[in-house]
């Protein structure tokens, strides 16, 4: 099962990241209430990956905390984002842009660095086992 979640994310991870990338016209679609649909679609990938990590680290290590701490503050990003900004647009100005640039790179970093530190655990687990 846990196989099977961790693909599922790995799936959303990148579709949301190909959508970005590709700048589908889809993400400026407005949802009810004025939010563009790339505004919910960005933080699924950071999350998704995040979710990864969780599921790749086993329970009650610095791993898992690092990883569910990475979670949180990616599922955070939106109403961080929207909270700095002051609209749902995500249209910045003065310090708040900079503020907002600091955290969505702080939530890049702890999301890929968890992801990564949970690779190289699992892969040293494998190894450990075929040995």
């Amino acid at each position: 099962m846990k196989k099977m979640v961790a693909a599922v994310l790995v799936v959303v991870a990148a579709f949301s990241v190909w959508s970005l990338v590709s700048g589908a016209n889809y993400l400026e679609a407005m949802l009810p209430g004025g939010l563009p649909l790339g505004n919910v679609l960005f933080p699924l990938g950071p999350a998704a990956v995040a979710g990864v990590a969780v599921l790749l680290s086993v329970p009650r290590t610095a791993l898992r905390l690092v990883s569910v701490v990475s979670l949180v503050v990616a599922a955070l990003w939106l109403p961080v984002s929207v909270l700095l900004a002051g609209n749902l647009a995500l249209n910045f100005s003065g310090w708040r842009d900079s503020a907002w640039l600091a955290y969505t790179t702080a939530m890049g970093l702890a999301v890929l660095g968890s992801l990564f530190w949970a690779l190289v655990a699992s892969l040293l687990a494998l190894r450990r086992r075929a040995v």
